[in-house]
């Protein structure tokens, strides 16, 4: 009796000199409520393009681009299209750290290769001797190549906590798979000659 009617209240008119107006809302949005038909048309696209033969040419070709792109970056060291491992400051500075230092485990594999094809010509001709020697030489190459990436990659974790006060993950062991790699091998490649100070 005393509360609030539940009906809602109609769209408010006046009558003016006999002609009915309806008065809008203030701050109302001036424009009816588009059906939900409509609307979802409006918003519906297609899971899958009509020309399916363009979509995929397109596709390859801006995959294309950006393979060309990444492999310049790899090649002048751009930040905006290096791969997503080697993005970042920190990286660039492991990378100069690694590039500036001779590392014996850049050697490794061409000296592994000899001591191979020593072996391989000493068992047609029956040298014990040669044969023994190639299998230790790659041995005590193989015994340098882990001492001298622990003495890396303690030189890299020192270096890198000395610089940035939140060093990411990984630093150490991306520093150490990099040494391990031919110099001129290297992607992206080096930009700091041996013996330069890290930048």
């Amino acid at each position: 009796m005393f509360g609030r009617s539940k009906e809602k209240p109609a769209a408010s008119t006046q009558v003016v000199e006999g002609s009915l107006v309806e008065l809008t809302k203030e701050g109302g949005k001036g424009r009816p409520t588009p059906k939900r038909s409509e609307a979802r048309a409006r918003n519906a696209r297609p899971l899958v393009p009509t020309d399916r033969k363009a979509a995929q040419k397109l596709s390859r070709e801006a995959q294309r681009e950006q393979r060309a792109k990444m492999q310049t970056a790899l090649l002048t060291g751009d930040e905006r299209y290096l791969p997503v491992r080697d993005r970042g400051a920190q990286k660039r500075f492991v990378r100069d750290v690694v590039d500036a230092r001779r590392n014996v485990g850049e050697y490794f594999l061409i000296i592994a290769g000899a001591s191979l094809i020593l072996s391989m010509i000493a068992q047609p001709l029956g040298s014990a001797q040669l044969l023994l020697g190639t299998t230790l030489l790659i041995y005590l190459m193989l015994a340098v190549v882990i001492i001298d990436s622990v003495l890396l990659g303690r030189k890299v974790s020192r270096a890198v906590k000395a610089r940035f006060p939140e060093p990411e993950r990984g630093l150490v062991s991306y520093g150490v798979t990099r040494a391990l790699q031919i110099r001129r091998m290297r992607r992206p490649v080096p930009m700091v000659d041996r013996g330069a100070l890290p930048r």
